[in-house]
């Protein structure tokens, strides 16, 4: 009986390597790479909106009607402006011009938009409010300004770690799941909340109080 020789393994030439490599690379950057949105300076200016009432920060947790778990996060900080960062978000709006995850021009139309987008048959929204000083406002604005674009599934993940760099907010813990950043901003002292359901009767009324000057 003959015997057959054995196979060398195929080894790819190192151009025929590099190419792989690099194409694998590529993939994977694609996978994590949030949007790159940049809305000229003229539509940002145009669209500045400040909130009346004190400064404060306001984290957006939506919340899975079928399994009781958040599927996304976002935060609406309000300063000297009033924006909201959402990151990795899905919504648009042609008046709230986005940079990286942050929408300008939050005003209270803006912000109703986002929450009925947000609140129907398969999921709630929980509106936390937190008042802050002027300093905290603008540094926590400064920080989602500089975060994004954030990946996909980073949503909880990235806000927590701007909270957490905030005076005051130091205790909380960088987590990947909406609901456990939602408790834990629970335990701050201050916060009020708000549950908004898309069969409430009353949902416009709690969108409006949602948002009340504090």
């Amino acid at each position: 009986m003959a015997v057959r020789p054995l196979r060398a393994p195929f080894v790819a030439p190192n151009g025929l390597r590099a190419v792989w490599l690099l194409a694998a690379a590529l993939v994977l950057l694609s996978a994590c790479a949030g949007r790159g949105v940049w809305a000229p300076d003229d539509a940002v200016q145009a669209a500045r909106y400040a909130h009346p009432g004190a400064p404060e920060l306001m984290l957006l947790t939506i919340m899975n009607n079928r399994t009781g778990r958040g599927d996304h996060t976002a935060l609406v900080i309000s300063g000297s402006e009033r924006v909201l960062f959402d990151p990795a978000g899905s919504w648009y709006h042609r008046l709230a011009p986005e940079r990286h995850d942050v929408h300008h021009g939050l005003g209270r139309q803006m912000y109703g938009i986002y929450a009925r987008y947000h609140t129907r048959e398969t999921h709630h929204t929980v509106v936390q409010r937190l008042p802050v000083s002027p300093q905290v406002a603008e540094r926590a604005l400064r920080l989602a300004q500089e975060k994004g674009p954030v990946a996909n599934a980073f949503c909880a993940r990235a806000t927590a770690e701007i909270l957490r760099e905030l005076p005051g907010l130091e205790g909380i813990s960088v987590t990947w799941f909406p609901h456990d950043l939602m408790a834990q901003f629970a335990a701050l002292d201050g916060v009020q909340t708000h549950t908004l359901r898309h069969d409430d009767p009353g949902l416009e009324a709690r969108i409006a109080e949602s948002q009340r000057p504090l």
